[in-house]
C-alpha cells in the first residue's frame, strides 16, 4: 500500500470554491491516475469543508470555514482527512491548517460592573474586573485592556497559566465619600489584530462607608482532582477566606469572579460555606483541566480573589470507533494469500491506556488484520480460498481499548467469494452397466449418465459428449448418441446379440468454464438376447429330390441306435437349449428320441412283422418365451439286405397319389389368384367409368360434385382395390409323376442313397454327406 502526507494552510472564511492545493501535483499523482483509481476524500466529520476536482487535481473549498466553530480557541487549528485511490490501493493524509483572521471583536457579557468600595478602602486594594471574550487567537486575540482616566484607580493586568488576560483595578488614591459617593468609568478591551477592535463595559462604583479590612484567603490557589463523568454534587474542595473585622463587615460571602467562562454550568459554589459541587457533566475529552477565580467579600465591600485548579482524570467511557474506508466484495476464490478485501480506521477518543486500540478476527476465518498506519488496519486473506467449501463468510472485527474493564465494538463484514472454474466434472461411479434387449426400437433409451460439477453457474454446465471410439469397425456413433444436456444415452439403430454382444464407450463429461475441465467414464452396454432364432438342423440334412434312410437290421436289440438328429440354435443362455420329441412316426412303439440329445434308439426288438419304411417327424425346440421350433423327416429303413430296402422304397404310389395331389391344389390356387385379379380389374374400371359420367353430369348441372369412395377404399394411380400388396409365389415339381432324384454323401454308415427310377443297386458310399428329402416332407420351420 501506497501512503504519503501533505499539509496545506489557509485562512479562515475563504470564499467556496477558493483553491486550496494542487493534489495531484503535490503527491505526484498525474489527472489519469486519479480518475481510474477513483479518488476520493475520506473523513470522519458530519461537515465535509473540502472538495477533491480529480479533473484537474485540485483541492477546492467546499464549505464555510469558521476557525473559532471549527476549533475554539485551540492553537493551531487543522483537520486532517484522507484520499484513497483503488486497484492499487493508496491512502495520503491530508492536513489544513486554518489561520485566523481578525473577524471578531472583544465583548462583554455584561453591560455594566458594579462595585461597592468602602472609603476605607487601603491603598493597593484589587477589584477583579469582568473580563473580554475575543475568540480570534493569537495576535487577533485579546491584547490588552485600558481604563479611563481619573484620580484613584489604575488598572493592572494578568495573565492566566492558560495565556488568557484578565484585568484589576487597583486603588492608587484613597476614595473620599463625602467628596464624590459614585464613579463611573470605562474599561475598554482592544485586540491586536489589524484594523484593530475593541469592546467596552461600564463600571459603576459606589463608595461605602469605612470597612478597613478586606477578607483574605488562606491560600492563593487551591488544587482539586475530580473523575470523568462525576455525578451532580459531587464534592470538589472547599475555599476559605477570614475577615478582621467584626459584625456585618467580617462577614465573608464567596462567588465566582468571573461568570463568562461558562464554568458556572458546570461547578458551584456554597457563598456562605465556600464549598464548591458539580453540577454539570464533567468530560476529559473536552476539557482536561478547569480554573476557577473565586472572590471573597466581606459586608463592607472588601474583596479578595483566589484561584481553584481542578483537574480531570479520565475514565474508559468511550468504545472505540470503527470506519470502514473501502471494503471489495466478492473476492475471487483464486485470490492469493495476503490479498487485501478492506481497509478500516479505528480510533478511540480516551487518553492513555483508555485510548489504546487492538483489532482482532473474533472467528474462526482465513483472514488476519494488520497494521499499516496509526489507527488504520487492513484486513487481508491469510489463506486460499475455495467458494465450494465456503461461498460465503461473516466477518466480525473486534477493536478493544486496554482501558480497565476494556470496552469493544464489533462491525461485521459480509464477504462473498466468486467462482472460477477449478473443478471438473464428476461421476458418481467409474463404470456404468446397462442392459438392452436385442431388437430394440430406435431411438430407445439405454441409460443416462450424470456428473456434478461444484462449481456454479457458467462454470457448472455440464455437457456430455461421446468419445470418437471404434465398435466392430465402425464409429460409436453408428450405435448410440448421447443427449448434451441430460446425459441419455439413446440406441441409434436396432441391435443384434449374435453380431454384436457388448458395447463399450466412453462419455467425456466437459463443463462450460473457460478454459474448460472435463472427466471420462466407461460404459459398458450388454445386449441380451431374445428368442428370436428358430432352431437349425444340421443332421439329417433335408434337400429337395434326395431320398435318405436309415436302416434298422431286423436282428436290432432294445436301444439301438438309429441316428441322431442334430441341430443348433444361434442363439445363448436358455434361448439356446433345445429338446427333441417324437411328433409322428409310422410305429411310435418301435422308436424314441431322446429328449436332450436327439439320439433315435429303438424302445422294443424288431420284428419281421415291422414295415419295411418307417417314417419319423421329430420336432426341435428352443426353450425360450415363446418358444421357437424346427421339424425334420427321418425315414428308417427295417431289413437286413439292400435289396428288400430297394422293393420297398422304389414303389412310389403313395408317393405319386401325394403328388398328384399337390399338383392339383397348385393349379386350384392360380386359377383363383387369377379370377380375382380379373374381377379387381373389372370392378376399378367399372368405378373409373362411373366416376367419369358422373363428372359430366355434373358438370352440365350446377351442382357441386362431391366425390364419394367406398369403404376402406383407396386409388393408387388406378393400381387396384387392396388395402396392401399381396404377392403369391406358386412352386411345383420339375415332373408330377416322378421324384427328382439326387446322390448325395451318406451322414453315416446306416444312410442308404438310392434313384427310385433306377432298376439297379447303388452302393453305400461312406464318406458323402447328402441328405435325401422326400417331395411329401420339406423342413418346417416354426
Amino acid at each position: 500500500m501506497v501512503s504519503g502526507h501533505i499539509r496545506y494552510s489557509i485562512p479562515e472564511e475563504m470564499k467556496k470554491g477558493s483553491v486550496i492545493g494542487n493534489v495531484a501535483q503535490d503527491l505526484g499523482l498525474d489527472l489519469k491516475r486519479l480518475r481510474s483509481g477513483r479518488a476520493r476524500i475520506v473523513t470522519g466529520e458530519n461537515i465535509q469543508y473540502t472538495e477533491l476536482r480529480t479533473d484537474k487535481g485540485i483541492l477546492v473549498v467546499n464549505e464555510r470555514i469558521d476557525r473559532e466553530q471549527l476549533c475554539g480557541d485551540v492553537t493551531p487549528c487543522s483537520f486532517s482527512f484522507e484520499v484513497i485511490l483503488e486497484n492499487p490501493m493508496e491512502l495520503h493524509q491530508i492536513t489544513v491548517e486554518i489561520t485566523d483572521i481578525n473577524d471578531h471583536s472583544p465583548t462583554f457579557k455584561r453591560n455594566s460592573i458594579h462595585f461597592e468600595i468602602s472609603e476605607s478602602a487601603n491603598t493597593g486594594a484589587r477589584f477583579s474586573l469582568t473580563s473580554a471574550e475575543d475568540p480570534d487567537v493569537g495576535v487577533n486575540g485579546l491584547k490588552e485592556y485600558f481604563l479611563t482616566e481619573n484620580d484613584n484607580f489604575v488598572l493592572k493586568q494578568n495573565s492566566n497559566a492558560d495565556g488568557k488576560k484578565y484585568a484589576e483595578m487597583v486603588l492608587q488614591k484613597p476614595l473620599d465619600r463625602e467628596k464624590q459617593p459614585n464613579l463611573s468609568l470605562k474599561l475598554v478591551a482592544v485586540d491586536g489584530g489589524t484594523p484593530q477592535r475593541s469592546g467596552t463595559v461600564n463600571i459603576d462604583i459606589t463608595i461605602l462607608d469605612a470597612n478597613d479590612n478586606a477578607p483574605v484567603f488562606n491560600q492563593s490557589v487551591y488544587k482539586a482532582t475530580v473523575m470523568e463523568n462525576a455525578p451532580k454534587d459531587t464534592y470538589v474542595t472547599t475555599v476559605n477566606a477570614s475577615d478582621a473585622d467584626i459584625g456585618s463587615y467580617g462577614m465573608v460571602a464567596y462567588y465566582f469572579s468571573d461568570l463568562n467562562s461558562g464554568l458556572s454550568n458546570l461547578f458551584t459554589i456554597d457563598e456562605n460555606s465556600g464549598v464548591i459541587l458539580i453540577t454539570g457533566l464533567i468530560d476529559y475529552e473536552k476539557d482536561k483541566k478547569y480554573e476557577l477565580r473565586i472572590d471573597a467579600k466581606d459586608q463592607g465591600g472588601l474583596t479578595d480573589s483566589s484561584k481553584v485548579v481542578i483537574e480531570v482524570t479520565d475514565v474508559n467511557d468511550n468504545a472505540p470507533i470503527i470506519s470502514v474506508m473501502s471494503f471489495t466484495s466478492p473476492v475471487s476464490e483464486d485470490s492469493p494469500p495476503g490479498t487485501t478485501i478492506g481497509i478500516i480506521n479505528v480510533k478511540d477518543v480516551d487518553s492513555g491506556e483508555n485510548g489504546q486500540v487492538t483489532c482482532k478476527i473474533e472467528q474462526n476465518a482465513p483472514f488476519k488484520i494488520k497494521s499499516s498506519l496509526r489507527n488504520y488496519y487492513t484486513l487481508v486473506t491469510d489463506t486460499v480460498l475455495d467458494r465450494e467449501s465456503v461461498s460465503e463468510y461473516n466477518i466480525t472485527v473486534v477493536a478493544t481499548d486496554a482501558g480497565m474493564p476494556p470496552m469493544s465494538t464489533k462491525r461485521n463484514f459480509h464477504l462473498k467469494v466468486s467462482d472460477v472454474n477449478d473443478n471438473a466434472p464428476v461421476f458418481p461411479q467409474s463404470v456404468y452397466s446397462a442392459f438392452i434387449p436385442e431388437n430394440n426400437s430406435p431411438g430407445v433409451s439405454v441409460l443416462t449418465v450424470k456428473a456434478k460439477d461444484p462449481d456454479e453457474n457458467q462454470n457448472a454446465r455440464v455437457s456430455y459428449i461421446l468419445e470418437n471410439t471404434n465398435i466392430g469397425g465402425s464409429q460409436v456413433s453408428e450405435y448410440v448418441s448421447i443427449n448434451a444436456e441430460s446425459g441419455v444415452i439413446h440406441a441409434v439403430r436396432s441391435f443384434d446379440y449374435e453380431q454384436i454382444k457388448q458395447l463399450v464407450l466412453v462419455v467425456k463429461a466437459q463443463d462450460g468454464g473457460s478454459p474448460p475441465l472435463s472427466s471420462n467414464v466407461t460404459v459398458k452396454v450388454m445386449i441380451q438376447d431374445q428368442n428370436d432364432n428358430p432352431p437349425q438342423v444340421l443332421y439329417p440334412v433335408q434337400t429337395g429330390g434326395s431320398l435318405v434312410a436309415e436302416m434298422v437290421p431286423r436282428s436290432a436289440d432294445v436301444g439301438y441306435l438309429v441316428t441322431k438328429v442334430v441341430a443348433v440354435d444361434v442363439d445363448s443362455g436358455q434361448n439356446a437349449w433345445l429338446s427333441y420329441k417324437l411328433q409322428k412316426a409310422t410305429d411310435r412303439a418301435l422308436f424314441e428320441v431322446g429328449l436332450q440329445n436327439g439320439e433315435i434308439r429303438t424302445i422294443r426288438q424288431v420284428t419281421d412283422k415291422d414295415a419295411v419304411k418307417q417314417r419319423l417327424t421329430v420336432i426341435v425346440e428352443d426353450n425360450g418365451q415363446p418358444s421357437r421350433s424346427a421339424t425334420v423327416i427321418v425315414n428308417v429303413a427295417v431289413a437286413d439286405s439292400f435289396p428288400e430296402v430297394l422293393s420297398e422304397f422304389t414303389d412310389s404310389t403313395h408317393d405319386k397319389e401325394y403328388n398328384d395331389n399337390l399338383t392339383f391344389y397348385l393349379v386350384l390356387a392360380l386359377a383363383v389368384v387369377s379370377f380375382l385379379f380379373i374381377t379387381c380389374l373389372v370392378v376399378i374400371i367399372s368405378v373409373k367409368i362411373y366416376r367419369w359420367r358422373q363428372s359430366r353430369i355434373l358438370y352440365h348441372s350446377s351442382l357441386p360434385v362431391i366425390p364419394y369412395y367406398p369403404p376402406r377404399y383407396s386409388d393408387t394411380l388406378g393400381t387396384g382395390t387392396l388395402q396392401h400388396v399381396y404377392n403369391y409365389e406358386v412352386c411345383r415339381t420339375t415332373d408330377s409323376r416322378k421324384s427328382d432324384c439326387k446322390f448325395g454323401r451318406a451322414g453315416s454308415q446306416n444312410v442308404l442313397i438310392m434313384d427310385p427310377s433306377c432298376t439297379g443297386t447303388m452302393q453305400r458310399i461312406q464318406s458323402e454327406k447328402s441328405i435325401l428329402d422326400e417331395p411329401d416332407s420339406p423342413l418346417e420351420v416354426s
